[in-house]
């Protein structure tokens, strides 16, 4: 399989799982939403913020490349997150228009890319101001594999306010396939 087309997978699982995740917070009080639980970025809403603020740094570092600067055109314009814990919506419902905006913006991004596309290098400085070069399928890869780290926190801290999101894992989107050899 292409990297594109993992990439095109995970990019499915991620607008699906934020979906379900979005489901559930919004089912919860503005209190229970903003309780700090003890997570690293306290809250419900705190984690969400955080997935979205991230997403939005490394998107804007994407439309830096050739290949990406069409397709990310309308997050490259956003303002630059100014912390790693910064708050941009404080509405849960308004932070979920703005997911669900996201997610279809990475899918378009993700598919208007091909595999040469993925060998690029990207220049980058992280919010500390510490220089990075790396080729682009790693940080697309850490790109999402960071989304499903936070929004593990995010399950947990919802299970802690009586919601269960259900079944989370990958593995529901992948597609069975036959084995030849098996039939």
């Amino acid at each position: 399989m292409e990297l594109q087309q993992h990439f095109k997978l995970l990019a499915s699982y991620n607008q699906w799982i934020n979906e379900k995740v979005y489901e559930s917070a919004c089912g919860l009080s503005e209190m229970e939403i903003q309780k700090d639980r003890g997570a690293f970025f306290g809250s419900i809403l705190g984690t969400l913020n955080h997935i979205a603020v991230g997403d939005t740094i490394w998107l804007q570092r994407f439309a830096t490349l050739p290949a990406c600067r069409h397709s990310l055109r309308e997050i490259a314009a956003l303002p630059g997150p100014r912390s790693l814990d910064q708050i941009i919506y404080s509405d849960i419902e308004e932070l979920r228009a703005h997911r669900q905006w996201l997610d279809n913006r990475i899918i378009e991004w993700i598919d208007g890319l091909s595999e040469p596309d993925f060998a690029q290098v990207l220049n980058y400085r992280t919010i500390k101001g510490i220089s990075g070069s790396k080729r682009l399928s790693n940080l697309v890869l850490h790109f999402f594999n960071h989304q499903t780290h936070h929004r593990g926190q995010v399950s947990t801290l919802l299970m802690q306010a009586g919601k269960d999101i259900g079944v989370t894992d990958l593995l529901a989107l992948i597609p069975d396939t036959e084995d030849p050899d098996h039939q």
